[in-house]
């Protein structure tokens, strides 16, 4: 565990000559389930995806603030050198990217927030990531010897075959002891969700001025009509795009009309 900005670990494709571009994961998720997208945008840029705190090959920390998760992103733009890049963050990384871009303006060049708005969230019937995560904990790792078996194991808590899928990507082998470990800290998100679910305090920053793209699956319910008026209050060249046939995970279930998205808005003049 650490304080502080922590330093974090990162998958970088392309050379491209367009401005660098700095992806971040949503809650549960991590750098490798960018890969496909971040090569394909690696044609045209230089491409980051960032492992957040307590996911992925990140150092683990108990907070899960947004204003320190930023502060992380800030201390990995300006330790790899990079000029306004453009950032790009889904669901819990939007917030993030939401976060680095109102408390640290001058490092972020454009900004890309998919499918997440700066409110708080509730569950509202939905199946929370907090039951994920008490899946997961509540998984008997001791027999697993592949993670086909894992996924038998938790159908029944989670019969979502895709989301268990999306899951068990952090189900990683142990070969020192010869099984299977969770590769996030579980524990932390666990006791840290009412700061995950929540927004940061945006009454004391000043609105970003730079160009920022609110991308939403036309399936899914996390940004709303009545969240429109506190997007543009806090960014006030916000403009909007949804994605046909797609839900919260709109980049994994419309790829292509996703990346094509996201180049025409960082090619826009």
């Amino acid at each position: 565990m650490t304080d502080g900005p922590i330093a974090l670990a990162s998958d970088i494709y392309g050379e491209g000559a367009g401005p660098p571009l700095v992806i971040m994961h949503g809650l549960l998720g991590a750098a490798r389930n960018w890969m496909a997208i971040a090569k394909r945008l690696g044609e045209d840029h230089e491409v980051h995806a960032l492992d957040l705190r307590n996911h992925g090959r990140s150092p683990w920390a108990d907070t899960m603030r947004y204003q320190d998760m930023a502060q992380d992103v800030a201390a990995y733009i300006e330790s790899n050198g990079l000029t306004s890049p453009t950032v790009l963050g889904h669901s819990m990384g939007g917030k993030v990217a939401m976060s680095l871009a109102l408390t640290t303006p001058d490092i972020v060049g454009r900004l890309v927030v998919a499918d997440i708005s700066p409110v708080p969230y509730q569950r509202e019937g939905r199946t929370s990531f907090l039951d994920y995560i008490d899946a997961m904990m509540a998984l008997d790792l001791a027999p697993i010897t592949r993670r086909s078996e894992a996924d038998k194991a938790m159908a029944s808590a989670i019969p979502d075959q895709a989301v268990r899928g999306f899951l068990l990507q952090n189900l990683v082998p142990d070969e020192a002891n010869d099984g299977f470990y969770w590769r996030c800290n579980l524990p932390a998100l666990s006791n840290r969700m009412a700061d995950i679910l929540d927004a940061p305090e945006p009454d004391t920053w000043a609105p970003y001025q730079g160009r920022t793209l609110f991308l939403k699956g036309a399936r899914s319910d996390y940004v709303k009509d009545s969240h429109t008026s506190l997007i543009y209050s806090l960014f006030p060249r916000a403009t909007f795009e949804s994605l046909a046939d797609a839900g919260h995970w709109l980049h994994a279930e419309q790829p292509r009309p996703f990346m094509a998205a996201v180049r025409t808005f960082i090619a826009a003049a």
